[in-house]
């Protein structure tokens, strides 16, 4: 097995700087504190905890009320990359709607229909991709320019 020197440290070959967490829950309203607390237990000292943490709520609240994985036995999954220059936050919903998650700017009254607004201007960057099952958002947060430099 080879081993490669990176940076002052040995890396297996097999092993990277990125780490990747998989969480899957169902369908209920209780299960978007559970998703935010996992995200902010997995960050536990990153300055990007609680930014991620909000996109983790309101990705999962959309794909509960605006998808097939708020109806009964239904299910989202949440997937966190993290890696030295990037936290990216994945969720993936399980469709049952023809239109596509879309970014709309509200007046600030709206009740609804700002989240994914919301999780555009905290996110350097969001994405959309539709899937066989659903569909997946993945709002990333770079660490650059950040005074640590890191994530965790």
């Amino acid at each position: 097995m080879a081993a490669y020197q990176r940076e002052g440290t040995c890396t297996h070959e097999y092993m990277s700087t990125a780490r990747v967490w998989g969480l899957s829950c169902p369908g209920f309203p209780e299960e978007v504190g559970r998703a935010r607390r996992w995200t902010r237990d997995i960050l536990r000292g990153s300055p990007l905890a609680e930014d991620a943490a909000l996109i983790v709520s309101e990705l999962s609240a959309n794909a509960i009320l605006h998808t097939a994985s708020g109806h009964e036995s239904g299910s989202f999954h949440l997937v966190l990359a993290v890696s030295p220059q990037v936290v990216a936050l994945s969720v993936t919903d399980a469709g049952g709607t023809g239109t596509a998650p879309k970014i709309e700017h509200k007046d600030q009254d709206a009740e609804h229909g700002r989240g994914l607004s919301m999780v555009s201007t905290i996110a350097h960057r969001v994405a959309v991709h539709d899937g066989d099952g659903g569909r997946t958002v993945t709002a990333e947060l770079f660490t650059a320019g950040r005074p640590e430099g890191r994530v965790c």
